[in-house]
């Protein structure tokens, strides 16, 4: 549960950074996000998921 709790309050921070520091450039992102066609946007999830599952993974074997 601790894990999940840190998990979710670094997206948070994440998030909240780039809402802060440069919401042009989010708007600019999504736009560009919106031009893909939705099979490239599903790919681009699931590489995203990936990504992410293997980071949790490492920090998992590193003692997190």
């Amino acid at each position: 549960m601790e894990t999940l709790l840190l998990a979710l309050g670094l997206v948070l921070i994440v998030e909240g950074l780039v809402y802060a520091l440069a919401p042009s450039l989010l708007e600019q992102i999504l736009a560009a996000l919106a031009q893909l066609p939705i099979d490239q946007r599903r790919l681009l999830g699931l590489a995203s998921l990936a990504v992410g599952v293997v980071m949790v993974w490492a920090a998992k074997q590193l003692g997190a």
